[in-house]
């Protein structure tokens, strides 16, 4: 156990938790695997644990490949197994830029791919790795990729990796099946799904008449500044209900498939940095993004299936943490038929109070990674150039083109103003105010 606890060590963690501890010890003794886990419960090192303790220093070869739904879900695995400083190489592959990228980095493989299941399709397609020495596959949400019609290029994956020991099918709600593609006629399940929202209070919001846009508003009023996630079904409610917020001067972000790739991280950013405390979302956000826990869960567009609802509130009451959800109902709106017992009514006060302004602002840098920029360069700048004290310094993220870096609302202005002729190591980098 000391290599595990060492890379548990890396995120100020003793020992691992008991799901973790039974998926070490299943993994030593079975080869295909079941993880369901509710968000938050720490699955993903579940599986990373096993996963880098095997791998081996005798081979430059791709020995591992983790499969997953979506960019943000891909690069928090990513982040998650770097933090662990096993000493292996891990490289993350996705749509949305070049390929050519990509295969750089491929120049000396690493022992570790995540990525989409289109790209890794790609990849191999290909050739520019070789599939021969990968014994370990992961699926991870391998339901939702499935759900978003990825199983062509899942098939296709699969069929390519001839030499897989070990399968490990990861989740975080109850499965019916696996499918047929994957070859496994039995799976050992590791289930901890009973735990899920053990401190989760839901209640109904019941609007007076038809339109619920008017109780959403109040009751984001009432919320105040804690973290807030509000769900649609659809990207077009979405940008709808954003609008009408924003006419009535709710500061709020929106997350959806239907953003860029920069758009998409811009507003994660933001809203892991206090820039805004309310993310209007569809269920893209209901599960592999890496932001803090939520003290509030709003579903304005009840979900359209059980799975989608776990997970949305899988965001909230993580870790043994409180947390609320919110079920926002027309007045003869009846609950989804997948909620089986009916949750207690949230009474909204009469008066109302706007909530305060966030007391962060997002200042955007056209520089990162690539051009050899990290956070500690950011922060001097700021102090420096800037001339921002520490502690008006809020969260920051590097990406590979581009950093935000949250500063205090008030000297956003001014400090755009400093920099603007300013040089970051020898170079001029634009500084912009993130909107």
């Amino acid at each position: 156990m000391q290599i595990i606890n060492s890379y548990l060590s890396q995120f100020n963690i003793q020992s691992p938790n008991p799901m973790q501890e039974a998926m070490l010890a299943a993994f030593e003794q079975h080869n295909d695997l079941l993880l369901i886990s509710p968000t938050g419960s720490g699955k993903t090192l579940g599986y990373l644990l096993p996963l880098a303790k095997h791998l081996q220093t005798d081979t430059d070869q791709v020995q591992g490949l983790i499969i997953c739904p979506s960019r943000e879900l891909a690069l928090q695995i990513e982040k998650v197994f770097k933090t662990m400083a096993t000493g292996f190489k891990i490289c993350c592959f996705y749509g949305g830029h070049p390929i050519r990228s990509e295969k750089d980095t491929l120049t000396h493989p690493p022992a570790v791919i995540v990525g989409t299941p289109g790209r890794i399709a790609d990849h191999l397609r290909q050739q520019t790795f070789s599939a021969e020495f990968v014994k370990t596959l992961v699926l991870d949400e391998f339901d939702k990729s499935l759900e978003l019609g990825f199983e062509e290029e899942m098939q296709f994956v699969v069929s390519q990796l001839s030499n897989v020991q070990k399968r490990l099918f990861v989740s975080a709600t109850n499965l019916t099946r696996l499918p047929d593609f994957v070859g496994v006629d039995k799976v050992y399940e590791v289930k901890f799904s009973e735990e899920t929202n053990s401190k989760l209070k839901v209640s109904i919001v019941r609007a007076d008449g038809q339109d619920k846009l008017d109780i959403l508003f109040r009751l984001l009023c009432q919320i105040g500044d804690a973290p807030t996630l509000v769900f649609c079904n659809h990207r077009m409610a979405v940008d709808r209900i954003s609008q009408l917020l924003g006419n009535k001067q709710i500061h709020h972000d929106v997350y959806h498939g239907g953003l860029k790739q920069e758009e998409r991280e811009q507003a994660l950013a933001k809203f892991r940095n206090g820039s805004y405390r309310i993310l209007l979302a569809t269920d893209l956000a209901g599960r592999g993004l890496d932001i803090p826990a939520i003290k509030h869960v709003v579903h304005y567009q009840p979900a359209e299936t059980a799975a989608a609802y776990v997970h949305r509130n899988g965001r909230t009451a993580r870790m043994h943490a409180e947390g609320a959800a919110y079920i926002v109902l027309a007045e003869d709106e009846k609950l989804p038929e997948y909620i089986n017992e009916t949750p207690d009514t949230f009474r909204l006060p009469d008066e109302i109070e706007m909530p305060a302004a966030p007391e962060w602002k997002t200042l955007r840098f056209a520089a990162g990674k690539k051009e050899k920029i990290s956070k500690g360069d950011i922060a001097g700048f700021l102090m420096q150039k800037g001339l921002l004290a520490k502690e008006e310094i809020g969260l920051i993220e590097v990406y590979d083109l581009v950093a935000y870096a949250a500063v205090k609302a008030a000297k956003a202005s001014d400090v755009i103003e400093k920099v603007r002729n300013e040089k970051i190591k020898k170079k001029k980098i634009p500084v912009s105010l993130s909107w």
